[in-house]
């Protein structure tokens, strides 16, 4: 069994911080891609950024420049800083990570967060 706990959501004015993390705890053999989507009510559900186990970075053209993915692999945690907020932020953020489970051999699946509000205003 394994599970993504988020942490780090909450209401922040526009231009401002908030730092998201998600730590993966478990029977983990490996992590190999991990990654953040959020959804608003009404809309898809759209990847924001992603990192890979080797650090490879790619982001939504809506974030590029004020959000940065990292990860700490010791840790199994993936994080996501984000800068300079606008309202067009706010959404429901989850992560996501492909992970394979000890003495399971059927292959890396992916894990989702249950989720945190992030809640810009202006």
């Amino acid at each position: 069994q394994v599970q993504l706990v988020e942490s780090g959501g909450g209401l922040v004015q526009a231009g401002g911080s908030l730092r998201l993390s998600c730590a993966a705890s478990g029977r983990i053999r490996y992590i190999n891609d991990m990654g953040w989507y959020r959804q608003a009510p009404g809309k898809q559900r759209e990847l924001v950024a992603a990192i890979t186990s080797a650090g490879t970075t790619k982001y939504a053209t809506s974030v590029k420049g004020r959000f940065t993915i990292s990860r700490d692999n010791a840790k199994n945690t993936v994080y996501l800083q984000m800068n300079s907020l606008k309202p067009e932020d706010t959404a429901v953020y989850y992560c996501n990570a492909d992970i394979s489970v000890i003495r399971d051999y059927s292959g890396a699946r992916a894990y989702w967060g249950q989720g945190t509000q992030v809640n810009v205003s202006s």
